[in-house]
């Protein structure tokens, strides 16, 4: 199932995408949900992204170029990061490269949302607690990484995590490719199993660090091909089986200085 989350008559609404048509639903999205009974004309409504995030966890550089270039020894401690919620935008809306930037860089992902509390789960079992995937573009602004690793601040911009278009809950992870165009032009094209840390392994290691809980949004690394960007250039995130997450980059009207 596809699940949306969207703008109409000025009311933000969840429903289940099928074709052209939403129908809405009401409940817990996780746990327990009823259609209204209200449709829609895919055309009528404007799109958000599909969750307001608990937290968003990410995963830094987290694909090969090519198979053969799978390190046979993995990180005993992959590189993670957070973003915060407030960084969350959905598809068509504008990325604001903030004042002083000239330029950030797209990083095309797929994005696993967490279902159900998990803690201490086993590879194994850990997609149980998966509730389905979307698309991210987990924006980022190299000029802030610190000397030392420190990242936080180049990902936490606002607009810096847009997410969409749907939640797709029936997708086989681990039979999908990751794309971006930049202005029309394919940029990124990977499987996923080009990913040095796997789907499994980096979930069932967070739950094996912190309580995982539903609205969780684990972005899963990007492939080789990001590049820098700047205002009006125009990113296409895309996983067919999904979607395409567009958005345009702007740059900030308003003056800001970060130290």
């Amino acid at each position: 199932m596809k699940f949306a989350r969207f703008v109409i008559g000025g009311n933000v609404c969840t429903g289940v995408l099928t074709d052209d048509i939403i129908r809405e639903i009401s409940g817990d999205l996780f746990t327990d949900w009823a259609y209204t009974g209200k449709v829609f004309p895919k055309q009528d409504v404007t799109f958000l992204a599909p969750l307001v995030p608990n937290e968003i966890i990410g995963i830094g550089a987290n694909y090969v170029a090519k198979k053969e270039d799978l390190p046979e020894v993995l990180p005993e401690i992959p590189v993670f990061f957070f973003k915060p919620s407030s960084s969350v935008i959905g598809p068509d809306e504008e990325i604001v490269i903030p004042n002083g930037i000239e330029q950030v860089k797209f990083e095309s992902e797929l994005a696993v949302i967490i279902g159900k509390e998990a803690k201490h789960v086993s590879e194994e079992e850990v997609l149980d607690y998966v509730f389905g995937y979307t698309i991210a573009n987990d924006v980022t602004a190299p000029q802030f990484f610190h000397q030392d690793g420190h990242w936080t601040i180049g990902k936490a911009f606002d607009t810096f995590t847009p997410l969409g278009p749907v939640i797709e809950t029936e997708l086989d992870p681990f039979n999908i490719r990751v794309t971006a165009r930049l202005n029309g032009v394919e940029k990124q094209n990977s499987p996923t199993e080009f990913m040095i840390i796997s789907i499994r392994k980096m979930l069932s290691y967070l739950t094996n660090v912190m309580t995982l809980k539903p609205g969780d949004v684990i972005l899963t690394g990007s492939p080789i091909g990001a590049e820098l960007v700047g205002p009006g250039d125009v990113i296409e995130c895309e996983i067919k089986e999904i979607g395409t997450l567009r958005n345009t980059f702007v740059l900030s009207k308003e003056y800001s200085k970060v130290l």
